[in-house]
């Protein structure tokens, strides 16, 4: 006589919600929600910002991102000095209150560099271009999602590193689990 064994298989999850997705859906997922009709790698726009600080001036940024021309420009305004960094088609162009041509100590007071420019072009149209970003050669997506409570809300977060030469950072997105809408992220930097 032959015993018949059950096993049961009970999952328990500690955010009370429970899912079944790998970092890869997730990540199609949220692009899909992003960027439904695929214009991410036609972007083309100005975005205003205004940044404050509790113990420092208000800096107002207009930020130019046109990826067909391979075009990024940041015209930065604070404390009644405007720096201008820009990157068209990979030359570089800095200015200082409306001057290009600069001596390096104004370069050297007021951090003007093609490197800066650059990091610059890569933050800003990293940030703006998310989820999407996350599809760059070089991005390691972990396949496991992990369910967390934020401030009192259920996400899917989803685990980024960067291969050698890349990046160092270690990046964690916070997806909404029926929309799969980015609302946070947050990163570490030794």
């Amino acid at each position: 006589m032959r015993k018949l064994i059950l096993i049961c298989l009970v999952i328990v999850c500690k955010t009370g919600f429970c899912q079944s997705i790998t970092g890869d859906q997730l990540l199609e997922n949220a692009i899909a929600y992003h960027d439904p009709n695929k214009h991410w790698s036609a972007f083309n726009n100005i975005l205003n910002i205004t940044m404050t600080t509790p113990d420092g001036p208000k800096r107002m940024s207009k930020i130019t991102i046109n990826l067909p021309k391979h075009y990024f420009q940041v015209v930065a305004t604070k404390d009644g000095t405007t720096t201008e960094f820009t990157v068209d088609n990979g030359k570089c162009h800095l200015g200082l209150n409306g001057q290009t041509q600069l001596t390096d100590d104004e370069l050297k007071a007021h951090k003007l560099s093609c490197e800066r420019a650059n990091m610059y072009k890569n933050y800003y149209t990293y940030l703006y271009g998310l989820p999407m970003k996350l599809k760059d050669a070089g991005t390691i997506v972990q396949q496991k999602v992990e369910d967390k409570i934020f401030k009192g809300k259920k996400y899917l977060v989803l685990r980024v590193t960067y291969e050698k030469g890349v990046g160092t950072d270690v990046w964690y997105f916070y997806f909404n689990p029926k929309s799969y809408a980015l609302e946070i992220y947050q990163f570490y930097h030794d």
